[in-house]
């Protein structure tokens, strides 16, 4: 009996990572009013049903998949194969100029005006930004227990989070490329 339930976990497993990478992209592109379970559901080639066996609301789906995107994204940046520090910063940079970002910030402007949505959105928003804190300690290689560095860190966080919102607009490829280049230099003299 073992032999078949492990195919249909693996079969669970794989549509619950298409819904939620479907879920993810939907509302990257059509934000939080043209995402629905049902348009996520045939995005990921599963039917309404499954998509709500896995996921009984819509919020718990967008919630989902907003938080395992972030985390495959953590897990690529902890495989950053240097402690380069431009390398380190495009990185981060990039956390908040691709699709994650924009889901992320659809699910948080629907958030501020949904009861239902706003505690669980402000509660995934920390644990993401603690861990995203965390790893851009550990990429950078910065000793937090210098006066200072913690607030230089979370700085580069907070620049690459505008330099997201301005990305929402228009792609200024050139000039994030320059601003990269810069908070590299800065945190090299800040973090050395």
């Amino acid at each position: 009996m073992a032999a078949v339930t492990a195919p249909k976990q693996d079969r669970s497993r794989a549509t619950r990572q298409r819904l939620l990478e479907a879920a993810v992209a939907c509302l990257a592109e059509h934000g939080w009013a043209g995402s629905t379970v049902a348009v996520v559901a045939e995005r990921a080639g599963v039917s309404r049903g499954a998509a709500q066996h896995h996921f009984p609301t819509r919020e718990d789906l967008f919630t989902a998949a907003v938080e395992y995107v972030a985390e495959e994204r953590s897990q690529a940046l902890r495989a950053l194969p240097s402690r380069d520090r431009h390398e380190a910063v495009a990185a981060l940079v990039d956390l908040y100029t691709g699709p994650l970002f924009r889901a992320a910030l659809h699910l948080w402007v629907a958030a501020a005006n949904e009861d239902q949505l706003r505690d669980r959105v402000a509660d995934l928003e920390a644990r993401v930004g603690r861990e995203s804190h965390r790893i851009a300690v550990e990429v950078l290689g910065a000793d937090e227990t210098r006066p200072g560095v913690r607030e230089t860190v979370q700085g580069l966080l907070d620049m690459a989070r505008g330099l997201g919102l301005a990305t929402l607009l228009s792609d200024d490829r050139p000039r994030r490329e320059r601003v990269v280049a810069q908070w590299a230099r800065l945190l090299d003299e800040a973090l050395a």
